[in-house]
């Protein structure tokens, strides 16, 4: 097939990087033009020598050149506040957009959870970091047993977080909670993000708790095994870090949640992961921005592939 041109909002370091992943991965998609605001940016200055259209003027200088005409999908890189003007003046063009920020205008998708019953939306949401990491754990805990409760913890290097992340800290705990419940399958749902500064920097760990109704724990480690495979597929640097954990909780010695009222008795999951990146442009370390941008290229691949099918 023809490879179908895409555009992307934002040339820092998730948008360079997904760039990269384009040209260097995608049988599907190809780069059709890079936008940016900062004439300096590094973002910028490579996408011209690898000979992809640029706009230093944002949406409004990339919609006034001919290679507008062209693009099928935009991705947007920059923030929550931008991303709901981009996606008005990028719908009257009649471009779909994947968004990588936490605006969620559109549906919240995670690939390997719930991409195909979104292939038909204008836009659709990357959630965060941390959601791409751990709902699918979620999500696979959840179709083995009903999850009362979910908490990710998503500890990322310092150096990874960049003025955009830093400043959508707020957006990143609202939406990914969300997300837990919305697409995890969670009654209630909480995230926090650590940024932890050590030299060297870490690569990401995110720790995934569900308190769940009774299920056999080798369906529960088996589900979520063959969910994290399943990841695997477009985030190679995706693996648990232990063995999935498992305790029962007796009635007799509930867990007590403050917070929502609750008295659980039950299995209480517990599972580690660590998210390596590919370092196609960011260190490897940077695993959250990684699964990011692998988890977006997935999405508008899949996305491109579904309208040639309906034409």
């Amino acid at each position: 097939m023809t490879r179908r041109k895409v555009a992307i909002i934002g040339s820092g370091n998730i948008g360079t990087d997904l760039m990269i992943k384009v040209m260097r991965l995608s049988k599907v998609l190809e780069m059709g033009a890079m936008i940016g605001i900062d004439p300096e940016s590094d973002g910028l200055a490579r996408a011209k020598r690898l000979g992809v259209p640029v706009s230093a003027t944002g949406v409004e200088g990339f919609l006034a050149m001919p290679e507008a005409d062209e693009i099928v999908i935009a991705f947007d890189a920059t923030s929550a506040g931008a991303h709901a003007r981009h996606a008005e003046m990028l719908a009257a063009r009649g471009i779909r957009m994947v968004d990588l920020t936490p605006a969620a205008i559109g549906p919240f998708v995670v690939p390997v959870v719930n991409l195909e019953a979104n292939l038909a939306a204008p836009n659709v949401n990357m959630v965060t970091c941390g959601g791409q990491a751990t709902i699918p754990v979620v999500a696979a805990i959840s179709r083995v047993a009903p999850v009362s409760y979910a908490e990710i913890v998503a500890a990322i290097a310092s150096k990874s977080a960049g003025p955009g992340t830093r400043a959508n800290i707020d957006e990143f705990t609202q939406t990914t909670s969300r997300a837990i419940e919305q697409i995890g399958g969670a009654k209630h749902g909480k995230a926090i993000i650590i940024l932890n500064p050590a030299e060297p920097p870490l690569t990401m760990r995110d720790t995934v708790l569900c308190l769940c109704g009774d299920a056999d724990p080798e369906a529960i480690r088996a589900s979520v095994r063959e969910m994290v495979e399943e990841v695997r597929r477009y985030v190679p640097g995706y693996r648990l870090k232990h063995e999935v954990q498992v305790e029962k909780i007796p009635a007799n010695e509930p867990l007590i949640l403050a917070d929502h009222d609750i008295r659980f008795s039950g299995m209480k999951v517990t599972v580690f992961l660590e998210v390596e990146g590919a370092a196609h442009y960011l260190p490897s370390y940077a695993g959250n921005l990684d699964i990011m941008t692998s988890a977006a290229l997935r999405t508008a691949e899949r996305l491109v592939l579904a309208a040639e099918e309906k034409a």
